[in-house]
């Protein structure tokens, strides 16, 4: 039986969950005061063009300014001497530095990188998601196959769409009546003459349009008529969630929406708090004894199966089939709840027939058709790797749930006290050969000043006795945990210096 749960008791997070009996399948975090950006729409200005990018950079109202590659600007956006001699045209020629451009985050921010823009604008409703400025993006749910599919072609041609736009009808729109889409079309091209107005009277840059909360966006992507109950912990979240449910249109699931009112939380008695906790974790245990590690640079994502204690089969090549087989259905798992962009590489136990090959990329291809994300997937290799890029649709719940560790920087690896210790030595060899130096002096965590005077205490004798220069060790009082910092300084001769006040002044907050 599949449920939403929607846990709202915390003033720190409202969460969302999907569960299919007691196993987690989809996750939705909100935090006060990080709203998604993903899908608003803006004013923005651009503020330089880049022709060896074939792009241009947008100010829309945040620090970072946005990318807007030339591909994804719309046609209106172009003079028309443009499309009579394309091959003749730069792009300083086509825009210009200030020009104003209605754009929409097509992926949010990461890291170090600005938002990708688009100005081909997509609207998304309950059953359909129009493209107002798009006529080429129509369609069907890529979810929706055989008969169905060509039904819904047809009605597709059947609703009263305005010449230059078209529009995907979404899973949920599946037998639905023409007159229930041609409603929802019409919400949402009120929806665009209400954003081309705001945009017409307003300065960029400037928030036009701003994606729904948590809550609708659930209900309108995930709702299916195979969710049997959407249970809500708060009393208010249930008053918004049946108004909410109304206004899209959705009131065949309204008996559907249930108070959930016990002692016990409600993430707990479905047994789902340690599945969120493995969202967090590097390596995840599987029944059969194996495991999986998920480790995320800067380029990809790459996933390590090991068979560890399994014993999932009769001979060798039985049970590493049967380990990628139980693997591969945890990582489709592992990449909706965690959200993971990009290219992600899997590396398989070693197989040796390619009918095995095969069968695990199907599925694989089968345990990731539930996935919102669009999901490209290759063959496994003749090294055992199979390269996958999964679409971004929201920022991962480790990104904003977690820093960036400032001892490592997220390498996961810090300096032995034997490696460090060397390199203070070499660099307080470097300040005492400095002209004029009298006394010098290092601050480092206690860890590395113990080493200092214990293992290194005879480099250290030697050093002041050779080069006639007094060396003073003092433990950092604001470090206690950044192993690999410390600072060297020099004191000139007859310059007043006092310790205690260079501490305050540089160290003690």
């Amino acid at each position: 039986m599949k449920r939403m749960l929607i846990n709202a008791n915390s003033q720190e997070e409202l969460r969302i969950a999907l569960i299919d009996g007691k196993k987690l399948y989809d996750l939705n975090i909100k935090i006060p005061g990080y709203e998604q950006k993903k899908s608003n729409i803006y004013k923005g200005k651009i503020t330089r063009i880049e022709p060896s990018l074939e792009a241009v950079f947008v100010n829309y109202g945040v620090e970072k300014n946005g990318f807007l590659p030339f591909k994804e600007i719309s046609p209106e956006y172009l003079p028309i001497e443009y499309f009579l001699h394309r091959n003749k045209f730069n792009i300083r020629d086509i825009l210009r530095e200030g020009q104003e451009i209605i754009v929409q985050i097509n992926k949010e921010e990461k890291r170090n990188k600005g938002a990708a823009l688009t100005t081909f604008i997509s609207l998304a409703g309950s059953y359909l998601v129009l493209f107002p400025n798009s006529a080429n993006s129509g369609g069907i749910s890529r979810r929706i196959i055989g008969k169905d599919r060509v039904e819904l072609k047809e009605m597709l041609s059947l609703l009263n769409l305005p010449i230059g736009m078209s529009a995907i009808i979404r899973t949920a729109g599946l037998k639905k009546k023409i007159e229930v889409l041609q409603r929802d079309l019409s919400f949402q091209l009120k929806n665009w003459e209400i954003i081309k107005e705001i945009s017409m009277n307003c300065e960029a840059p400037f928030l036009i349009h701003q994606e729904s909360n948590i809550i609708i966006r659930a209900f309108r992507d995930y709702l299916r008529p195979d969710i049997s109950e959407i249970l809500i912990d708060n009393t208010q979240i249930l008053t918004l969630a049946k108004k909410y449910i109304t206004l899209l249109g959705r009131k065949d699931y309204i008996n559907k929406i249930k108070f959930y009112n016990s002692e016990i939380p409600l993430f707990s008695y479905f047994q789902i708090e340690s599945q969120i906790e493995s969202v967090f974790q590097r390596e995840i245990s599987l029944p059969s004894g194996s495991s999986i590690t998920i480790d995320t640079t800067e380029a990809l994502t790459a996933i390590d199966i090991n068979s560890a204690k399994s014993t999932k089969g009769n001979d060798i090549e039985e049970t590493a089939f049967n380990t990628n087989l139980e693997a591969t259905y945890e990582i489709a798992r592992q990449l909706r709840l965690r959200d993971l962009s990009g290219l992600v590489v899997i590396d398989f136990i070693d197989m040796s027939p390619i009918q095995h090959h095969r069968e695990i990329e199907n599925c694989l291809r089968e345990a990731t058709k539930q996935d919102r994300a669009r999901i490209q997937i290759g063959k496994i290799s003749h090294f055992g790797l199979l390269e996958l890029s999964r679409q971004r649709i929201n920022s991962s719940i480790v990104e904003f749930k977690r820093n960036v560790c400032p001892t490592c920087k997220g390498s996961g690896t810090i300096q032995k006290n034997t490696s460090l210790s060397l390199s203070i030595l070499k660099n307080i060899n470097k300040k005492i050969l400095e002209k004029n130096t009298h006394v010098s002096y290092i601050i480092a965590p206690i860890s590395i000043i113990s080493y200092l005077l214990s293992e290194e205490k005879k480099i250290t004798n030697n050093t002041e006795r050779r080069y006639r220069n007094k060396i003073h060790a003092i433990v950092d009082p604001d470090n206690c945990i950044k192993i690999s910092k410390y600072t060297i300084f020099r004191i000139k001769k007859g310059e007043k210096f006092s310790v205690k006040n260079y501490l305050s002044q540089n160290f003690i907050k």
